[in-house]
């Protein structure tokens, strides 16, 4: 079994992987500026998806150019998750270089599709593909391929630990080599309750001293995230951007949450806004939590709440989760000033940093690699693979950090 690196290797975004030049496992983009996609020409017999994420998904589409018809393998929460993410990126890069595939191709998406549960084989490119809940978002996967002499495990991303929203991966199958993910391999991150109430305390008191907090959060798991925190602490809330829709598509997968009453009761709890007639500034004036995107303040609902509450010290920015480099959300967080619609503004309003991320940290990718001290471990969605391939090393395992481009036989 030959696996060829494509993205994701010593990098976070465009993770895509090529097994034996039939088999592709994810293809995302790099939202970045300019964005960034998987290297290489690739002709796949089919592709297979662990989740919904632009980073692994978002230039899937690009794949059913020409007369490629691969058949496209899911969990039916990615596989609509993914059609919200193509259909956004045609409308903000539609006919750009900044767009992977046209809407042609993102057409033809449906018509590959196959859908998938959990634990139950299929067969894709002549492989045995097993899918496992990876405890990350709604509908993601750890991916076992077996080519019937290999038996090759791929995490996609994960966390080991219980969210609100779903619960921590259990899933060890048996597997002759592992590549796994390592965003967060030298971080421990502070116990979720924890977090979770200081966080509640702290939007508690901005709303008795009347003011207003702005939650920047992905659309996806995070928002929903936010929602069933805010309706546990009873803390009133409105809920703004792409996170609407996907809260609506997943409330049609009751299985693929952690529980179904919460989630149903924290989305009655929250306020969905329309953006109609000037909704958005009164709700600035509004004692309330504003969920919205972008997680990074880089588009979306946050940049109209942002210029309106900056200027009052009594409001609050809450940053959810993790800011990039030279995004407006690491500058907002490290100097007290991000460009919002292409002007710098200094932001009065408080600023804090939470984190609610959806990865197992240092401890959770120890704990989850554990079973698999016997079998090669190839480090990859991370910028810091080789030092945590050599630390593994140092553990006993058998670990090392490809390249993007690389070939590993495995």
């Amino acid at each position: 079994m030959d696996v060829r690196f494509l993205g994701g290797a010593g990098e976070i975004g465009r993770s895509a992987l090529c097994i034996d030049e039939r088999l592709v496992l994810d293809f995302g983009m790099d939202s970045g500026n300019p964005p960034a996609f998987p290297i290489g020409d690739v002709d796949p017999g089919a592709v297979v998806v662990s989740h919904g994420h632009l980073d692994h998904v978002g230039s899937v589409p690009a794949l059913l150019s020409g007369d490629a018809r691969p058949e496209i393998h899911w969990t039916p929460p990615t596989y609509d998750l993914t059609m919200v993410l193509a259909r956004d990126t045609l409308k903000l890069h539609g006919g750009s270089y900044d767009c992977p595939f046209t809407e042609a191709e993102l057409a033809r998406v449906a018509e590959v599709s196959e859908t998938h549960g959990y634990e139950a084989s299929f067969e894709a490119a002549g492989y045995e593909v097993t899918f496992f809940d990876a405890g990350h978002v709604p509908g993601s996967a750890h991916v076992l391929v077996d080519d019937g002499d290999t038996r090759l495990l791929y995490t996609g991303d994960f966390h080991t630990d219980d969210q609100r929203l779903v619960s921590g991966t259990t899933a060890r199958p048996d597997a002759d080599v592992v590549i796994c993910e390592s965003t967060y391999s030298d971080v421990e991150h502070e116990n979720r309750t924890e977090v979770e109430k200081r966080f509640a305390e702290s939007v508690k008191t901005t709303l008795w001293e009347g003011g207003t907090v702005v939650v920047p959060a992905f659309a996806i798991g995070r928002t929903q995230e936010m929602m069933l925190i805010c309706d546990a602490y009873d803390i009133p809330c409105y809920v703004d951007g792409m996170g609407k829709q996907v809260t609506e598509m997943l409330q049609q997968y009751p299985e693929f949450v952690r529980d179904e009453d919460a989630f149903r009761r924290a989305k009655s709890h929250a306020r969905f806004v329309t953006g109609r007639n000037g909704q958005r500034k009164r709700i600035t004036d509004q004692k309330a939590a504003i969920i919205t995107t972008s997680g990074m303040l880089s588009g979306g609902p946050a940049m109209t709440y942002i210029p309106e509450i900056r200027s009052n010290p009594t409001n609050k920015v809450t940053m959810t989760g993790y800011q990039v480099e030279g995004t407006p959300g690491r500058d907002l967080v490290e100097t007290g000033s991000a460009e919002i619609d292409g002007r710098v503004m200094p932001v009065s309003a408080k600023v804090e940093q939470y984190d609610f991320s959806a990865h197992a940290d240092r401890n959770g990718l120890f704990e989850f690699l554990d079973p698999y001290e016997d079998s090669p471990i190839l480090i990859n969605h991370g910028d810091r693979c080789e030092r945590f391939a050599t630390e593994l090393q140092e553990a006993g395992f058998e670990a090392t950090a490809p390249e993007v481009g690389s070939v590993e036989t495995i």
